[in-house]
């Protein structure tokens, strides 16, 4: 049990990395416009695990975060479409899940919870904060 979770807490960091690496070279180019979160209230994944840290950097950044509890029904609407169209979609996703949204229009899916271990998405969610990415 214990190298299944530390297979998989290396198989999520490498996989984070690549698309971390791929994400700043595409950055490089765009302008970040605001920052989108789909989540729910009653998750410890998402509250205050994702959503807290989210908000202050769209805030450091001075661009706008965008926020979407799924329990609530318009919300949950533009939640399935923005997980739809860009994110880790299945008929009942992940949450959270965080998109960069640009000035020329592209939206980016950068991050999903990890259900198995909420450590582990909290050091997920660091590692996304603490790159270049977003600074």
């Amino acid at each position: 049990m214990v190298l299944e979770q530390s297979q998989s807490a290396n198989l999520a960091r490498d996989c984070l990395n690549i698309r971390l690496q791929l994400l700043r070279m595409w950055c490089e180019m765009a302008k970040l416009k605001s920052m989108h979160i789909v989540y729910a209230d009653w998750c410890p994944h998402c509250v205050p695990t994702t959503v807290d840290p989210i908000k202050k950097m769209a805030e450091q950044l001075d661009v706008d975060c965008v926020l979407y509890d799924i329990d609530n029904p318009d919300a949950m609407k533009k939640a399935d479409e923005l997980v739809r169209k860009h994110g880790d979609w299945c008929e009942d996703y992940l949450i959270p899940q965080v998109f960069l949204e640009f000035e020329n229009g592209e939206i980016k899916h950068v991050f999903t919870g990890y259900s198995e271990d909420l450590e582990l998405t909290r050091r997920c969610l660091g590692n996304l904060l603490a790159s270049h990415i977003l600074t």
